[in-house]
């Protein structure tokens, strides 16, 4: 009898073993990230994304930060991220890349509302970051999609805390890496770097190529030398495939409009893991202490040298914080399904 228990306990092992195997090779082909990009139309705006990965595996939505594109989520890091059993979606926020542009939106004095916002005084901007946060939501409810984690990146990761607070029992788990709270009193970037950020217009495509890589270079660590030909590559990248830089003005204003999201943050209660780098220059490393400070059972990770780009240098460090604490909340997923 004690035999037959052993012999059936092998078989099933060697089922599982053989079927776990089997999965893992499937995920591996089924991570490409060369798929299309769709559109879902949700109101007056127009999303575009794209959706990596088996549709019957756990949800993972990335959320890109101020002007960025769906492409700029690197696809080495998006595919090891699929890898781990995630159903990735990456999306272009309202106003970059293919989603829609709000053209009909008031003339902008950015150098006017950047003052007011020093000066503590309220900002006018055509849509704040709670409207972006619901077109994240209405993304997942247009693809049908009840439960999924989320992982935000700067502006991206302030986007994600109004989600998490919009629709906590849908977010399984939130990933905040080099945002902020919005808080008064914070360490400012410095105005070199905000002028840099802010400066948009340029007379023709190759200006706006310097331009970016100019800013792409200032938001690197000091401990990593860029390779200016590489700058300019991706610069020309994300130029080529959109560009809208009274876009990015419209988003930047979103951000100073923003009132302090300390309050919200005091109330989650989301399963949540800051990250964050010591070398950031635009959002410095108490913008992501503050951040797990208020969200009660946060774990924060710091990674040293890390800026505010997803230099090839940092990506292991980074994907070594973040893959644990995604695997744990996606084993727990499993588990409950189960």
């Amino acid at each position: 009898m004690g035999f037959c228990v052993l012999v059936f306990f092998m078989r099933v092992f060697i089922f599982i073993a053989a079927l776990l195997c089997g999965l893992s090779a499937f995920a591996a082909d089924s991570c490409t990230t060369e798929v299309p990009t769709a559109k879902v139309v949700l109101g007056d705006v127009q999303l575009a994304y794209q959706r990596i990965g088996r549709e019957s595996d756990p949800s993972l939505l990335l959320v890109m930060g101020l002007g960025g594109q769906l492409i700029h989520w690197p696809d080495e890091v998006v595919a090891r991220l699929c890898e781990q059993g995630f159903q990735v979606i990456r999306f272009d926020n309202r106003d970059v890349g293919l989603s829609n542009w709000t053209h009909e939106a008031p003339a902008i004095n950015l150098t006017y509302e950047a003052l007011r916002y020093r000066l503590g005084l309220s900002v006018s901007a055509p849509y704040g970051l709670r409207d972006m946060a619901g077109d994240a939501l209405g993304l997942m409810d247009a693809l049908g999609i009840q439960q999924f984690h989320v992982l935000g990146a700067s502006m991206g990761g302030m986007i994600a805390q109004h989600l998490a607070d919009l629709a906590p029992e849908r977010v399984q788990s939130l990933t905040l890496v080099m945002t902020s709270s919005g808080a008064q009193g914070l360490p400012a970037p410095s105005p070199a770097l905000l002028a840099l950020l802010a400066k948009r217009e340029a007379p023709s495509r190759e200006v706006a190529l310097e331009q970016q890589a100019d800013l792409l270079a200032a938001l690197g660590s000091p401990q990593v030398r860029d390779d200016r030909g590489l700058l300019l590559h991706q610069a020309q990248v994300a130029y080529d495939r959109a560009f809208n830089p009274e876009g990015v003005q419209r988003q930047l204003l979103a951000i100073l409009a923003e009132p302090s999201r300390v309050e919200l943050l005091n109330r989650l209660r989301v399963p949540t893991l800051v990250v964050h780098g010591t070398a950031d220059p635009l959002l410095p490393v108490m913008h992501g202490v503050h951040v797990a400070a208020h969200i009660r059972g946060s774990e924060l990770k710091l990674i040293p040298g890390l800026a505010h780009r997803f230099q090839d240098a940092f990506k292991e460090p980074l994907l070594a914080v973040v893959l644990p604490y995604l695997n744990t909340h996606r084993e727990g997923h499993m588990q409950a399904a189960l």
